[in-house]
């Protein structure tokens, strides 16, 4: 391997950091700027929640196509061109004279900002096998989970830089800046010779082909919930710190901290883990993590009739561990169920996951954030669903070893009875 070939291979990580983390930043990044923009362009609440949800329908649509194209081009023109078109809708963004013109700035940010994440899963896998794969998943998930958890933050520190252009203008710059990168540094890891072609019937073939994997279903179904008890938590947050905690704007630390600490304790130890321990072993521990945090919150939830801190929020840290531990295996094993069509079992994931997450955010959140017992009990829910996906998918796992030892010694036999004289 030559001296440049290593410096990308350095720099892979980082590059695929980047770009894990514009999606879900985008969403949570111009909260802080809703009553800026509402009076900027005489709109009301009802309006302004369209700056979301033309992202999230824009987003969610396009996911299904980035890894099917990038399977058909290869990963880095898809990358690399999504990221720059996100850049002249940001500044576009930015220079809105008008709400619609922002509106369709929006939807032109969705378009292009899963391509970043969907197909950046597929380069991993593409490019890294074993623990190596897991290590960097982990590491990429993480970003993954904390850019929404960091967003706002970022956001209201960034109205004091030129109010709500001044959001639009950084992600401008970081995404203009980050494509740059990629033309530089990204290597292709989707050959020609394993590319498959892009068109409405062989892409709807293609799907159907995942449908009737038995496999399939249970790591999507786990992959898709692992993330969304974790999520209806961050998506109850404004609820949980202003009305059950009773503290203002400057509370929120006390539920996004926990939730950081436990993402990034639980990257480090899935890579400590990665080459010690087997994928089963390493789920099955995240979802003990997962499922012992949710039993927390509902004893701490009967314990106390007002959440109180620091205990209510503590749980959150084991959750994000039992998340950071279980999704990065979960995600590899879906992806090499067809190795070819990583980039379009990729868009499918991706789709299932921000489809599952809208629906937490939109209806379970509203319906169970007036106290933290329903919560704990509907994260639970998600949780016991998610695991019992993963038991589903290890049955199904030991059903076919089974039938290919019998299968095996069927040949041998077969082999030993010809081989025997007449």
């Amino acid at each position: 391997m030559n001296s440049s070939h290593r410096a990308v291979r350095r720099s892979l990580p980082w590059l695929l950091a980047g770009l894990s983390m514009i999606g879900p930043f985008s969403i949570d990044a111009v909260f802080p700027a809703f009553p800026l923009i509402g009076a900027r362009f005489h709109v009301d609440d009802v309006a302004l929640q369209q700056l979301i949800s033309v992202y999230l329908i824009t987003y969610a649509s396009m996911s299904l196509f980035h890894g099917a194209i990038s399977d058909a081009i290869g990963r880095k023109p898809v990358i690399a061109t999504g990221m720059l078109v996100y850049a002249f809708a940001s500044a576009g963004a930015a220079m809105s004279t008008s709400f619609p013109m922002l509106l369709v700035c929006r939807g032109l940010q969705g378009m292009c900002a899963g391509a970043g994440l969907v197909v950046g899963r597929a380069v991993i896998r593409d490019t890294f096998q074993g623990a190596d794969a897991q290590r960097l998943m982990s590491r990429v998930m993480m970003i993954f989970g904390v850019a929404p958890v960091i967003a706002p933050m970022v956001g209201a520190l960034l109205l004091g830089f030129g109010g709500w252009h001044g959001i639009f203008w950084v992600l401008t710059v970081f995404t203009a800046l980050l494509s740059l990168a990629l033309l530089l540094l990204l290597e292709e890891s989707h050959p020609p010779s394993r590319r498959t072609s892009f068109s409405p019937r062989p892409l709807l073939a293609s799907y159907l082909s995942f449908s009737r994997d038995r496999a399939f279903w249970p790591l999507l179904i786990s992959s898709s919930v692992n993330f969304a008890g974790l999520f209806l938590y961050i998506s109850s947050a404004p609820r949980i710190v202003r009305e059950l905690l009773h503290l203002s704007a400057a509370g929120f630390p006390w539920l996004f901290m926990p939730v950081v600490i436990g993402l990034v304790g639980g990257a480090w130890l899935s890579g400590r883990m990665a080459e010690r321990r087997s994928a089963r072993f390493t789920v099955n521990l995240g979802y003990a993590a997962l499922l012992s945090a949710c039993a927390l919150h509902i004893l701490l939830a009967l314990i106390f009739r007002e959440p109180q801190l620091p205990w209510s929020m503590l749980p959150l840290t084991l959750e994000g561990i039992g998340v950071q531990l279980a999704f990065p295996t979960l995600t590899l094993l879906l992806l090499d169920r067809f190795p070819n069509q990583r980039g379009s079992i990729s868009s499918v994931q991706a789709f299932a996951s921000l489809i599952l997450c809208s629906a937490v955010a939109g209806v379970l959140s509203p319906l169970l954030s007036s106290s933290m017992l329903p919560l704990a009990l509907g994260a639970s829910a998600l949780s016991v669903c998610g695991m019992l996906s993963w038991w589903w998918y290890c049955s199904i796992s030991q059903r076919s070893l089974n039938q290919s030892l019998a299968t095996a010694d069927a040949s041998v036999t077969l082999q030993a009875e010809i081989a025997e004289p007449l």
